[in-house]
């Protein structure tokens, strides 16, 4: 597989009716780190990770992958992921044939990391929503990209499925798989970051590491956010 890490973001900005919306944003990607984008209600999280995975053009500035076609090496997860009308199994089946992937253990691979053996057969669009967002990942993992996307994977999920989806997506980063994702859960980033990104009204105003960011958060945005005096 092309290599496509790292990544350069330079001046990125999304504007709608004059309004910005992401503004003048700058940092790079590399292989590795899991990255966590925080931050605000409205801090521009959500359209940054949009933008980053391509289903929405930036109007300024621009992305440097180190592919020239890097969406055939990305996957994405939103919070309410589509089922297809079809079993679980054939879920994953058809995603693996869309990218032209011909392993015949993949199907099984992709199904054991999502804890989904006993449910192969079952129709997608009936599982709980733990259990959809498991085969998600499942489904997203088996067309082996190489930078995975999760837009608030756990957001509708009771603590039990939100765990159980957490040790998936380390499972994932730990095979090689770079993890950007955004969260509004404090201790879901405490758990999972390596790279923390902060995003307030639209502007990157930190990147650190996920220690130091919580530790000693450099910005009174941040600081305030980190001891809840921000809203989500």
């Amino acid at each position: 597989m092309s290599r496509i890490l790292p990544a350069r973001i330079e001046g990125l900005g999304y504007a709608v009716a004059g309004l910005r919306l992401l503004d003048g944003i700058d940092f790079g990607l590399e292989a590795g780190p899991r990255t966590v984008i925080l931050g605000p209600n409205g801090a521009g999280k959500s359209l940054l990770l949009r933008v980053l995975h391509g289903l929405i053009a930036p109007t300024t500035g621009r992305i440097l992958w180190n592919s020239g076609e890097p969406r055939r090496h990305q996957a994405l997860v939103a919070q309410r992921p589509v089922m297809l009308r079809r079993s679980v199994a054939a879920n994953i089946a058809y995603a693996l044939s869309v990218k032209g992937i011909v392993e015949p253990d993949r199907l099984d691979a992709a199904l054991a990391l999502g804890g989904l053996g006993d449910l192969a057969l079952r129709p997608a669009r009936v599982l709980s929503g733990g259990e959809q967002q498991r085969l998600a990942l499942a489904r997203a993992w088996a067309t082996a990209p190489e930078v995975l996307f999760l837009d608030e994977p756990t957001a509708n999920l009771d603590p039990a499925a939100t765990r159980q989806v957490e040790a998936i997506v380390a499972d994932i980063a730990s095979r090689g798989t770079k993890i950007v994702m955004t969260t509004h859960d404090l201790g879901q980033a405490k758990r999972l970051a390596d790279q923390v990104l902060y995003l307030d009204r639209g502007k990157l105003i930190e990147t650190a590491s996920a220690a130091e960011f919580f530790e000693r958060p450099a910005s009174a945005s941040a600081r305030a956010f980190v001891q809840g005096e921000l809203p989500w």
